[in-house]
């Protein structure tokens, strides 16, 4: 159930939601309340309390109190908003993260009412993304103790003097970024033995069957033979789960550009032959997790009406060790016609995503964004909440102001022609294993060389996002992040898109 939201008067008296939720600074001098619509009276009486209840101000700290006589709330509650900001971004980014905790530690409610300094739509958009990401619940697989769940917030109200017009699109924008990030969550939770590739491609085609303006086509495992998907065919010919590639496809009338996103999706990596230790499989039904961002961006690009034409690969397989499983040593042919020397089977990303890749280059547009969790470098390098980013100067800064504005971290990495060397092989054009260290770097510089070429000859801008950090929650929830699938890069997804409309 999504969340509603509603503009609220700044005359508290007249709210009647479960709890009046107001914000607080943390500083050198101890914690001070932010801008609120609190009676001077009662908020001098609360800011007296704060250091008798040892209330800092930091991030994720959330003190219930009794109500006061200003609102008919039952509950005040006071949310850390961390150090005040010093640009706008850094107000958008603490509002955001406040929003989304309060919700999140708020489940036991229905309604609640926000008085957080919102001055500008920006801000109001952020409140309104965190909230969402913060409402997130979902049941699972669970049956006899489903009636454990609590329901959560289903309803915020958030006090603003803004226009109602302004106000009521940033309102609209957050909970669609909110929802297709919930949206990748889900997908990304679903166990293995119900989320494959062909049961992922249903969902994909379902998901857009109403939507006007986006089509989906899908590749079976006999198609992406035919079609010279060595690739992909190749990563999945040794699960009975055999491979699939959905092509999404969003033609807005009059868009002026066309931005090509590809996602990993190996809905579980065993690491085939070469197979993983056990305890590193625990959390691999969620490699697929660009795959599950690519497919709600779509969906929420298409909801937003951006005027920009995207196309969206979805790579799935399943990779599984036996039989009729890619060996050390194999030889695939791509779809592009290059040769890949397969050294570890555990390196399968890369090989569905050249694929992908090559596929969404024959259509030539304007730019190529893939988005994986690809390496384990990239986590031993950037831990566990930053991406790390790589490709072309401009596409990066794009990335970079697009994950920004999103509350998401990349950091970038450079692609040093040195390593590309340590991939060369006797026997096929190119192997899919390289130099040990800067590993992450050496996965990029693979996927770099299926990047094809536009009209002019020139290699088409490009950028990859390897997320295997942020996409997977092991540890206990924060802010507005859930235990288990983040859904990381949904929103840089279609925020990077949405350069293009401006």
């Amino acid at each position: 159930m999504s969340l509603t939201f509603a503009l609220a008067p700044t005359d508290l008296s007249a709210l009647e939601s479960d709890a009046l939720i107001i914000g607080v600074y943390s500083g050198e001098d101890g914690a001070t309340l932010a801008p609120n619509h609190l009676s001077e009276d009662t908020a001098e009486g609360v800011s007296e309390l704060l250091e008798i209840l040892n209330v800092t101000g930091s991030a994720d700290q959330l003190v219930r109190l009794p109500g006061v006589e200003d609102s008919d709330a039952g509950i005040l509650v006071l949310i850390g908003l961390g150090a005040p900001g010093e640009d706008d971004t850094e107000r958008a980014d603490a509002l955001r993260y406040a929003a989304g905790s309060a919700v999140r530690q708020l489940s036991d409610l229905e309604e609640v009412t926000f008085d957080l300094p919102v001055t500008t739509a920006r801000e109001l958009e952020a409140v309104a993304f965190g909230a969402t990401l913060g409402s997130f619940t979902e049941e699972g697989l669970k049956v006899k103790s489903a009636d454990s769940l609590k329901p959560g917030v289903q309803t915020v109200l958030i006090a603003t003097e803004l226009e109602s017009d302004s106000a009521e699109e940033a309102l609209e924008r957050g909970l669609i970024l909110g929802e297709a990030t919930n949206g990748a969550r889900t997908l990304v939770n679903v166990p293995p033995s119900h989320l494959y590739p062909e049961t992922f491609a249903e969902v994909a085609t379902e998901l857009v069957e109403d939507l006007p303006d986006v089509s989906a086509r899908v590749y079976d495992y006999d198609q992406l033979l035919e079609g010279g998907f060595g690739g992909i065919a190749g990563v999945g010919q040794g699960s009975v789960r055999k491979p699939a590639l959905v092509v999404l496809e969003y033609r807005p009338e009059g868009a002026q550009h066309h931005v090509a996103l590809v996602g990993k999706g190996i809905t579980f990596d065993t690491g085939g032959n070469s197979l993983k230790p056990a305890a590193s499989m625990t959390t691999m039904k969620c490699d697929m997790a660009g795959a599950a961002s690519v497919l709600h961006s779509v969906l929420a690009i298409a909801e937003l009406g951006l005027p920009v034409a995207v196309t969206g690969y979805l790579c799935l397989a399943e990779n599984m060790p036996g039989g009729y499983a890619l060996r050390p040593e194999d030889v695939l042919t791509m779809r592009d016609g290059r040769t890949v020397e397969v050294l570890n089977t555990d390196a399968e990303g890369r090989l569905v995503m050249a694929d992908g890749i090559a596929l969404a280059s024959e259509s030539q547009p304007d730019v190529i964004v893939d988005i994986a969790t690809l390496t384990g470098a990239a986590m031993a390098a950037l831990g566990l909440r930053t991406a790390a980013l790589m490709g072309d100067s401009e596409i990066r800064t794009r990335v970079l102001d697009a994950g920004e504005a999103a509350g998401e971290d990349y950091w970038p990495l450079p692609l040093k022609s040195y390593l590309r060397s340590s991939m060369n092989t006797p026997v096929a054009d190119i192997a899919n294993m390289g130099e040990r260290y800067g590993s992450a770097m050496v996965a990029g510089l693979f996927l770099r060389e299926f990047v094809g070429k536009n009209d002019q000859g020139e290699r088409i801008p490009w950028a990859h996002l390897d997320i295997a950090g942020p996409a997977f929650n092991e540890k206990a929830p924060y802010g507005y992040t859930p235990k288990e699938g983040t859904g990381f890069g949904t929103a840089t997804l279609v925020n990077f898109v949405a350069s293009y409309a401006e």
